[in-house]
Order: C-alpha cells, then structure tokens, then sequence
C-alpha cells in the first residue's frame, strides 16, 4: 500500500478543521487509489501523522479553530515604528502560545524609520510579533509599539 502524502492546509498550528480537512484529503486520495478508507479511519490515521495517539487525543488538544488577525496575500495598513504604511501580508506564523503571531509585511513604499530629519533609514519589509489585537508586543522607548496593524 503506498505511503499517503499528508499535507497541511494550514500556515501555523493545525485546528479540528484543518485536520478533518485533511482526512477528507486523505479518503480522496485512497478513494482514486482504489483503497477507500471510512472517515474515522482517516481521522485517526491524520492524528497519528500529526504524533497524537489517536483521533479523541488530538481533537481534545486542539482548538476548534485558530483565530489568524490576518493572513498571507491580505492587504493591511498600520504604523511600524510611529510610521504609517500600506503593504502586503508575505508571512504568518502562529507562536507557541497561540496568542501571538509573527507576521512580515512587505510595504508598498519603503518607510523612513530615521528619528532624524538628516538621516534616511528605510525599510521594504518587517517582521514583527503581534497579538491577536494586531498590536507587537515590543515597544520603542516612548511606549509606543513597534507595529500597529490592521486590514485594509
């Protein structure tokens, strides 16, 4: 029997839904194969690949859904550094305490970081850590967080 190609649909930590949504993958899979498999069969074959036990297990520890402030191709504006910008959203990585993400963002036009008007610094695109309100969890020296984002 080949080996199934387990893919994840998802940028980050999986939820229920992106497992079932592999499991329907999976029974699809096998079904053109020729060596059809009953949904629990595939739910627990997934949790598996995913190193829980079984299908109980997984779906105990996972979320139902995760919540994702914004997602790759997604357009946003915000201020990085006091700065305004417009961008796209080039990157999205669920953190381990699935309350915080780390998200890259390309902007339209680079964003003069400099505090001093005889000095340019630019930046194209960022990487920083934001909560699920869209707001970095760093701060500049005058309180002010690192990136503020929102979609546009």
């Amino acid at each position: 029997m080949p080996t199934p190609m387990i893919s994840s649909f998802s940028l980050d930590t999986p939820s229920i839904q992106t497992l079932k949504a592999e499991a329907k993958a999976l029974r699809q899979e096998r079904a053109v194969a020729g060596t059809p498999l009953g949904q629990g069969e595939a739910l627990e074959e997934i949790a598996r690949g995913h190193g829980y036990r079984d299908w109980n297990t997984a779906s105990a520890a996972l979320p139902e859904r995760v919540a994702v402030p914004v997602q790759v191709g997604q357009r946003v504006n915000g201020k990085y550094l006091s700065r305004s910008f417009a961008g796209m959203v080039v990157g999205v990585k669920l953190l381990a305490d699935m309350q915080h993400y780390e998200v890259t963002v390309k902007f339209d036009r680079p964003v003069n970081v400099s505090k001093f008007a005889s000095m340019v610094i630019e930046r194209q695109r960022v990487t920083a850590t934001v909560g699920l309100d869209g707001i970095s969890m760093s701060h500049t020296s005058d309180g002010e967080p690192h990136m503020r984002i929102s979609r546009a």
